[in-house]
């Protein structure tokens, strides 16, 4: 691991919550985008290093829309840059981690993903991030 890659934040609705949070960082969103795959629309806001991704769900059965409905609005993952994904994850896999996908999938931000299982994180949603390749884009 890498470091933080960013923190996801689920939300209600974009519209509402980029002025919020666009106030609070002092910064507007540098890249909106949608990953139909997870039925999500992201917003993303960059400090420093750090990286504020928002979440709004795009249909009713997408995980975000089920974590608001279960949870609220809050902080749904924290996501790790590493530099070999599929090294991490069977590294990960040997150490007992559950994987909730066992190849690396499209995400938002040009970056190939994977998720651990939070029952095998202490309660927290857990996403490995790679740049994506030139071929994968």
């Amino acid at each position: 691991m890498q470091k933080i890659e960013h923190l996801g934040i689920a939300v209600k609705s974009l519209e509402v919550s980029n002025p919020i949070f666009a106030s609070l960082l002092g910064v507007a969103p540098y890249k909106a985008e949608s990953v139909a795959s997870e039925g999500v629309t992201t917003s993303f806001f960059q400090i420093g290093e750090s990286k504020i991704e928002l979440l709004e769900a795009t249909n009713p059965d997408s995980p975000i829309a089920k974590f608001i409905e279960k949870k609220g609005e809050g902080i749904h993952h924290i996501a790790f840059a590493v530099t070999d994904i599929l090294a991490e994850m069977k590294r990960l896999q040997a150490e007992g981690f559950v994987l909730l996908n066992e190849t690396p999938k499209r995400g938002a931000d040009n970056k190939i993903v994977c998720f651990l299982h939070p029952k095998s994180t202490n309660g927290v949603l857990v996403e490995l991030c790679q740049e994506a390749p030139a071929d994968n884009q």
